[in-house]
């Protein structure tokens, strides 16, 4: 028999959101997850919010659906809204009800830029990563320190003397034709006018120079979690400074081992390693090598050197799936808390794997 073709134009539902999620569903992990960290941040968030006017967007539904904008890719924000207007599944992930009207892209940027000033991306990193230690997915021995470079939102025209000198285009001002061969452009006589804080930059010897920023993670590597991140200026030097930063930051006093790859392999960096009593497990120059016989004899300079090459699965998935291939955020201070945001999102998602493998087995 023929189905009916007709649909009402209104109806009650007695289904809730929760009941159309199915259990076994991969963000539910994610969200028991999220929903933890959100409770021990609420103290935090009680001090950023007064007590008089108009009620704003919850803290917790801003960062949830935030995440959902990691996890999914979704690059604007008024998509992200429009998804949240009509997907029943980010509905229920971000905890809006089914006749809940879905915020404005504006209201929710602007509600946006109060997490940013507490700073609380951070704090969301450092209770994600105090969960996956309790769990026992962490090492506390054992890392390996890398960087990459991240495109800044920002184009080449943008990058003008600093002094003012340029003659004004001849043709569309809006988008001018430039011609960029044969003059000398450097970061300490030219600056983007969109993003200042992007440096001109480029990956090796041959490759085009883009207006980037440094980002670099130094990661465990038991299961490949992030344990800690810094974001800089791409000067050409800031993943060494990053990464003594970050091995500075590892908690207690005891012994470990930092992996790295050939561009780490300088003495500077290797001697400065080595007096924060942590051994630089980094690979090998094929001349004038830094590391010697005292490393390289110990079987656990073979094992970091196979582990530190799954730092380039956090950067793969950071760039494709967390969209930081080419920034979408301008400033220093935005940038970072963004970075430090995805890689809490990273953390969710293998922890959710890890645990997942663990029960299935």
């Amino acid at each position: 028999m023929r189905g009916s073709d007709l649909q009402q134009s209104a109806m009650f539902s007695y289904l809730s959101p929760e009941q159309r999620v199915p259990l076994d569903h991969p963000l539910r992990p994610i969200r028991q997850s999220c929903d933890k960290v959100l409770l021990q941040l609420s103290p935090l968030f009680e001090t950023m919010y007064s007590e008089l006017g108009r009620r704003s967007i919850a803290p917790e539904r801003l960062l949830r659906a935030l995440l959902l904008q990691v996890l999914y890719t979704i690059r604007g924000e008024r998509m992200l809204m429009e998804q949240l207007d009509y997907n029943l599944l980010f509905r229920w992930f971000v905890g809006l009800n089914m006749d809940e009207e879905v915020w404005h892209a504006t209201v929710y940027t602007k509600n946006r830029d109060r997490l940013l000033e507490a700073d609380v991306a951070r704090e969301f990193f450092r209770l994600v990563t105090a969960e996956a230690t309790r769990l026992g997915l962490m090492s506390d021995e054992h890392f390996t320190v890398d960087g990459t470079l991240l495109e800044a939102c920002a184009s080449l025209k943008s990058f003008k003397r600093k002094d003012g000198e340029e003659a004004p285009p001849p043709d569309d001002p809006g988008n001018p034709t430039v011609n960029f061969h044969g003059e000398e452009r450097k970061n300490d006589t030219h600056a983007s006018t969109t993003d200042p804080d992007a440096l001109l930059a480029r990956k090796g010897a041959g490759k085009e120079a883009k207006l980037q920023y440094n980002g670099n993670v130094l990661m465990e590597n038991r299961n490949g979690l992030v344990a800690d991140t810094e974001l800089l200026q791409a000067t050409g030097k800031a993943e060494r400074q990053a990464a003594v930063s970050m091995i500075e930051r590892i908690p207690g006093g005891h012994a470990v081992t930092v992996g790295a790859d050939k561009g780490y392999d300088v003495a500077e960096f290797v001697a400065e390693v080595r007096n924060m009593k942590a051994t630089p497990h980094v690979a090998q120059k094929k001349r004038w090598s830094a590391i010697d016989g005292r490393t390289t004899r110990h079987a656990g300079y073979a094992i970091s050197q196979q582990k530190r090459k799954r730092v380039e699965e956090i950067f793969g998935w950071m760039k494709t799936v967390g969209g930081l291939r080419k920034l979408r955020h301008r400033g220093l201070p935005l940038v970072s808390w963004m970075f430090t945001f995805v890689a809490a999102a990273y953390n969710l998602v293998r922890m959710r794997n890890l645990t997942v493998g663990e029960v299935n087995a």
